[in-house]
């Protein structure tokens, strides 16, 4: 089968610390691969593949910025169009833009939505509902208004991930340092716990860090590291007590959520979007509706088994799963 996978330009794929829709573009391009496909990634320059690659931009547009991103994302997406009929299949992972041109081409085009920046780019897909094919990341994150193929879990590298049995003390805070994130919500249970918080991730709203997160720095027991990549991440996931994952969005799905319970690293996060189906309740971690309840479920994570993490976040959200479930897509739009 020759399989296109278009990936977002925004971050390298795979990313070098974060980019969670060029995380997942990567390990099904690699999947693919793996099971002998004919992959042809398109992506930045600087992206790694077993298959081949095809690029307009050299670099990420967020690392490069004399790049306009609505200038080179036009470029990259009409790039993998103009060869649309020399492939079985298109994955779209690159949002609505690539459904405008699917009337325009006979390849048929799989789009994985990773989420809804907001509820006005619903129209698009809306308007491609009887010739797209759409999956949702999360049964939680799908919208009424349009017609989905499947749900598939977010599949990743359970190799790039070490159970670890025997973690420190601190606390963690792994994603985009945002307000949806709730970054500023870990910082008040480590405080109200008295626990030491370390904090992982790219600076998304700097307002919101110079209000909310940095004037608790102090390298004790409020702690920035900045992105973290592959090893650290690893190593920071295994090495923590629970997890912090106080969201204040509906998230659709949650990479660091997995990654985590692949380290055995249970997981503290509000109760709202994809999170009760991403985490057991008591089993790989806690669903809270309020730090005040965070708070008080810290003494209980002891008692959760660290291999039934792993054990869980393998047969739900491993590579292998992922790949599996949309060769059957695939098939299934192919007949």
């Amino acid at each position: 089968m020759k399989i296109a996978v278009l990936a977002p330009i925004a971050w390298r794929t795979p990313p070098r610390h974060y980019g969670p829709w060029e995380q997942v573009a990567s390990n099904i391009a690699e999947g693919m691969v793996g099971l002998g496909h004919e992959v042809t990634l398109f992506a930045t320059g600087n992206s790694h593949t077993g298959g081949n690659l095809e690029y307009i931009a050299e670099a990420p547009y967020e690392e490069d910025q004399s790049l306009d991103p609505k200038v080179w994302e036009c470029l990259h997406i009409a790039h993998m169009m103009e060869r649309a009929d020399t492939f079985d299949i298109i994955h779209n992972n690159y949002d609505f833009l690539p459904l405008t041109y699917s009337r325009l081409i006979k390849t048929p085009m799989l789009t994985t939505i990773h989420g809804f920046s907001s509820p006005k780019i619903i129209p698009v897909f809306k308007k491609y509902n009887d010739t797209g094919y759409y999956v949702s990341i999360s049964n939680a994150d799908r919208s009424p208004e349009l017609h989905y193929i499947a749900t598939v879990y977010n599949g990743i590298k359970s190799e790039d991930f070490t159970l670890n049995e025997n973690p420190g003390d601190y606390l963690l805070f792994f994603g985009r340092i945002h307000h949806d994130k709730g970054t500023h919500e870990a910082i008040k249970i480590a405080k109200a716990a008295g626990r030491q918080l370390i904090i992982s991730g790219i600076i998304q709203d700097q307002n919101y860090f110079k209000e909310k997160v940095e004037p608790f720095l102090n390298d004790e027991d409020i702690i920035f590291t900045g992105p973290s990549e592959a090893k650290a991440r690893d190593k920071l996931l295994g090495g923590a007590y629970a997890l912090l994952h106080p969201i204040n969005f509906a998230e659709p799905f949650g990479l660091s959520v997995a990654e985590s319970m692949f380290c055995g690293t249970p997981v503290i996060a509000f109760r709202k979007g994809a999170m009760p189906e991403l985490i057991i309740h008591q089993k790989t971690g806690f669903l809270v509706n309020n730090i005040n309840e965070a708070v008080g479920v810290l003494p209980e994570i002891k008692k959760i088994k660290r291999s039934s993490c792993r054990e869980w976040a393998q047969s739900k959200f491993g590579m292998d799963t992922m790949i599996g479930e949309y060769c059957k897509i695939y098939k299934q739009i192919l007949l």
